[in-house]
């Protein structure tokens, strides 16, 4: 605690160190607006003397607005602690990104820091001091809504994203003007809800807990993030927000974070419905003892001005505690110095500013999309091929995604309006919408076909079918537009699809009717120009799928880093067992496209792998060493991929486990080498007693441009 948070606290009432503690949105101010993003409560209700002790907003941003409610609560203020303001700034402020799960699909960690960078400035201009980002959650299970906000199914690529994401809101500390600080969520295991349904209850043992999903939280408090954000689930049989042991044994003492711990929004409240408080003041109680500083729009911590010269001695400590944890945070950010720090309302409508913040989100929105289909090559097309555009994405601006705050749709340029800029022929009919399974204007549709050499065709969802609270039970495409689909199949000319979506999809029947496809997770502000410019070749797709994508809605959970079962398909085949093997007796195993899937232009391959050392110690370093060869003329970027296996150990291991990835660039008709190294210590696992360390013994280092094609070398560690 700094000298100066210690003279505010010896001056601070109770009451004024509760109220640095409440969080409520803009609208509590007279004439200000905010986006609501949970339901209101009927105990939001603030009585000026309040109102003007609270220690944060949020849903509230624009220079002139942020600038009225500090300037208008400062005037009230008796000790003149200027207020926090946050937001939901997920994958971009105005200039909207990729989603997070399409910033993963870039493989590229340098895209994941600029995507953050430019929202963080953004926000900054804007009057924000804090983003509810990044999210850090592991999803396996693609009926969750919230997918869209995540990085993926694997631990390793969340950690690594966690991190740029973390170091590309805060930069360098401490934190400067042009950068804000960043919210690690949700604490702790949320997509894992089960069934994938939103909010629901979260059980797993603490062994797959540290395993599979601690570590990107670990990785993203390293990399120094300012706030940690508790879930709405369950973990072991408690719910996160008064769940002590989680937050302070695991989050405060084990990974040693002591910055700011802020509830989602009106979670402390729903301590209630969870069964584990009887009533908001009990539910207050156990949030306090967790550690919980800033209760976000439950209104719990409000009932402790009611009963002040009650309140006991620990909890009068709890709160002195949490104040200067806000407190520290206020003067990390510089806000004692300057109120209105960052904010800048000529930065903020900048054109020059914009126009680069635009270039940076064409090259990552460029390297997020996924090619998992070229048959004979169909892509990419011609200036001079003859295009028959069609589908329910085909002219809209919808391709921002859930979270894109001040990301404005109407202004979006639509995949038609670019298309038309780099085709010579191009026709358009939309022929159906989203969700109607009557086909409009069939009759122009059959003409415009028969007049053109290639069919695209822009499927997928609305951007308000992925996000928080749009759970599904079946994450498939809807049948209208799969029904549209065969129609033109039809007509025996080919077929490239592209797939917009917020989530992995069930696209078998896609696949089995197109030649080409395109998967692009909503891409963002300059998503038409990054299709346009793949579908023509003036870039390459160099996307990988960050989750696996199902091949039926039964295997849902399905994830390449799956463990091996006592009977194994695989061992079976070998034995003629055909029965009594982990099987489904309806369908495969196999999913639709593994995680890491994806294809390129050029023709890259590996020619050569070697290790060189089969034998190291714990102190080593594994290294393959790669080559890279690219026999077409043009030339292209790989993503190459190392998996580990450990083959015998205490508890169970994956089938395979990435450890190490890059992207890299292959000049035509030329070859790269390529030396992958592995820090030995990443073998550590988890064990029984859930301590985590490194087991002696024989390891398999797969390389391979994907999680399934890969090459295998023997490893011992002695």
């Amino acid at each position: 605690m700094t000298d100066i948070v210690k003279k505010l606290l010896n001056k601070m009432t109770v009451e004024e160190k509760i109220g640095q503690l409440i969080q409520v949105t803009g609208d509590f101010f007279k004439g200000s607006e905010s986006t609501i993003t949970g339901p209101l409560s009927e105990n939001g209700r603030l009585k000026d003397e309040v109102k003007y002790m609270i220690g944060s907003v949020l849903g509230t941003s624009g220079s002139s607005e942020v600038k009225k409610i500090q300037q208008d609560y400062l005037a009230h203020s008796s000790l003149k602690i200027p207020l926090l303001f946050m937001a939901d700034v997920i994958h971009g402020y105005k200039t909207i990104f990729p989603i997070p799960l399409g910033i993963a699909a870039t493989f590229n960690p340098k895209m994941m820091k600029i995507a953050s960078q430019v929202a963080a400035s953004e926000s900054a201009a804007a009057g924000l001091h804090v983003t509810f980002a990044p999210m850090v959650d592991l999803v396996r299970d693609p009926r969750w809504g919230r997918v869209m906000e995540s990085t993926g199914e694997d631990p390793y690529l969340n950690e690594v994203m966690a991190r740029e994401a973390v170091k590309g809101f805060q930069g360098n500390l401490p934190i400067d003007d042009s950068h804000i600080a960043a919210t690690v969520k949700h604490f702790a295991g949320y997509g894992a809800a089960e069934a994938g349904r939103e909010y629901n209850t979260v059980d797993m043992s603490e062994w797959q807990f540290r395993e599979n999903y601690l570590g990107a939280y670990q990785s993203a408090i390293e990399a120094q993030a300012k706030l940690v954000m508790t879930s709405f689930n369950t973990m072991f049989g408690v719910p996160a927000t008064g769940n002590k042991y989680l937050m302070k044994d695991i989050l405060r003492q084990e990974l040693e974070f002591n910055g700011v711990l802020i509830s989602d929004w009106d979670a402390i409240n729903e301590l209630i419905n969870h069964g584990t408080a009887t009533d908001l003041q009990a539910a207050t109680n156990l949030a306090l003892n967790a550690g919980v500083d800033i209760d976000m729009m439950s209104f719990a911590y409000i009932t402790l001005l009611e009963h002040v010269d009650e309140l006991s001695k620990n909890v009068l400590k709890l709160i002195d505690e949490s104040a200067s944890r806000v407190l520290q945070l206020k003067k990390e950010l510089g806000l004692f110095q300057n109120p209105y720090k960052g904010l800048n309302p000529e930065k903020e409508n900048d054109k020059d500013i914009k126009l680069a913040h635009e270039k940076n989100a064409l090259e990552v929105a460029e390297e997020s999309i996924v090619m998992v289909k070229n048959n004979s090559s169909i892509l990419p097309l011609s200036f001079d091929q003859r295009v028959f555009l069609t589908g329910p994405v085909a002219d809209t601006g919808d391709l921002l995604g859930s979270w894109s705050w001040k990301g404005d749709v109407l202004q979006t340029k639509s995949l038609l309006f670019k298309m038309k800029k780099s085709f010579k022929n191009i026709s358009f009919s939309e022929g159906i919408n989203y969700h109607d399974r009557h086909i409009k204007d069939w009759d122009k549709i059959s003409q415009q076909v028969s007049d053109a050499d290639v069919i695209i065709v822009a499927l997928g969802q609305p951007s308000s079918e992925s996000g928080e609270a749009t759970s599904m039970m079946e994450p498939t495409l809807p049948i209208g537009q799969i029904e549209y689909l065969k129609k033109l199949r039809q007509f025996n000319k080919p077929i490239v699809a592209i797939v917009v979506t917020g989530r992995p999809l069930i696209l078998t029947q896609v696949n089995e009717l197109v030649d080409a496809m395109l998967i692009s997770f909503f891409p963002g502000t300059k998503g038409a120009t990054a299709l346009t410019n793949i579908l023509t070749g003036k870039s390459e797709p160099t996307g990988r799928l960050p989750m696996t994508f199902p091949r039926n809605n039964g295997q849902i959970p399905i994830y390449y880093n799956s463990y091996t079962t006592g009977r194994p398909i695989e061992f079976g085949l070998q034995n003629n067992e055909t029965k009594y093997v982990t099987k489904y007796i309806d369908g495969s195993n196999d999913p639709l496209y593994n995680f890491g899937d994806g294809l390129g232009y050029a023709d890259i391959s590996i020619s050569e792998s070697v290790i060189q050392e089969n034998v190291l110690s714990m102190s080593e370093q594994i290294k393959v060493s790669v080559i890279l060869q690219n026999k077409s003329n043009r030339s292209g970027q790989t993503v190459l991929q190392g998996y580990i296996h450990q083959k015998i150990g205490e508890t169970v291991h994956p089938t395979k486990a990435l450890k190490w990835f890059k992207k890299i660039e292959v000049p035509a008709k030329n070859s790269r080498k390529i030396m992958m190294s592995i820090p030995v210590n990443e073998l550590a696992s988890v064990h029984q007693d859930l301590s985590t360390s490194i087991d002696l013994g024989e390891y398999e280092i797969m390389v391979g441009l994907n999680s399934t094609d890969l090459v295998s070398h023997n490893l011992t560690i002695e």
